[in-house]
């Protein structure tokens, strides 16, 4: 009796065999992990600065093209991917409708943009990521002129980031490239002449934004060159259709793609 009903008595302990595999494997994935906690007060130099507990800290600074990257999840996401084992924390300083005037503020001060952000210079970061600001562009200035502005306000910029933070790596950002053709096509009643002459200002100022790096030794990471098509314009796949200003889902994953990219290939961090 006991032979004939073998096979049942095998097939039933291999079942409950997969179950306890299941479960066990179920209870490891669920695992809770350790609890970062909150930001600290450290002294440096005789200046009290707030210290995050992850290993790396990333503040992003730039207008609203920074801004709709929001938590940054899929830039740590794919930072992780690179540095496994570490925690990044990523602070977004992007304010919409801001401009590169605007910087220096959100480095010494404390600011609000719909809550309070204490001010950069207070913060124990790593790397400060500093975007073009070139949607935003100085238009009460003639095109030279603003270009001239903005190198300006770069000087300051970098000055104090060095001064308030010696230790922290400056890397500059530009963005996706604008689309001539259908660039805020929904937002603005423009023609395609002066369309074309908005984005073309405002490519200026992202141009601009990378030649002041290269010609101060100060990395650049040029998403707007990645982003251009064979006809020289921006990819519409990376703008969203709701504005034809901002990045689409595509284009956020695109930006975070190649920003953890450059970090990972010139090694910003040490792995």
């Amino acid at each position: 009796m006991f032979s004939a009903n073998r096979p049942a008595i095998l097939l039933i302990c291999i079942i409950v065999l997969g179950i306890s595999i299941i479960i066990f494997l179920n209870l490891q994935n669920n695992r809770t992990k350790p609890t970062l906690g909150p930001p600290t007060a450290i002294n440096i130099s005789g200046k009290e600065k707030v210290k995050y507990p992850e290993d790396y800290t990333i503040v992003m600074v730039g207008d609203s093209m920074t801004e709709t990257l929001g938590n940054s999840v899929e830039l740590k996401k794919f930072l992780s991917d690179y540095y496994p084992g570490k925690s990044f924390e990523v602070l977004n300083y992007g304010f919409g409708s801001t401009n590169i005037l605007s910087v220096l503020d959100r480095i010494t001060k404390e600011t609000e943009h719909g809550r309070k952000f204490r001010a950069i210079a207070d913060i124990d970061y790593d790397l400060v990521l500093l975007e073009s600001f070139g949607e935003n562009p100085l238009s009460e200035y003639k095109l030279e002129e603003g270009l001239q502005r903005q190198a300006e306000e770069l000087d300051k910029i970098v000055t104090v980031l060095k001064e308030t933070n010696p230790q922290g790596k400056i890397v500059f950002v530009a963005t996706i490239s604008p689309n001539k053709v259908i660039f805020a096509q929904n937002q603005v009643d423009l023609s395609p002449e002066k369309r074309a002459e908005w984005v073309n200002e405002r490519i200026a100022y992202m141009k601009n934004h990378i030649a002041y790096a290269n010609n101060h030794d100060i990395p650049v990471i040029n998403i707007f060159e990645k982003s251009l098509m064979e006809n020289g314009d921006g990819n519409s796949d990376y703008i969203s259709t709701n504005d034809y200003i901002h990045p689409s889902p595509t284009g956020i994953v695109f930006i975070s793609r190649v920003i953890a990219d450059f970090i990972s290939k010139n090694s910003i961090f040490p792995k």
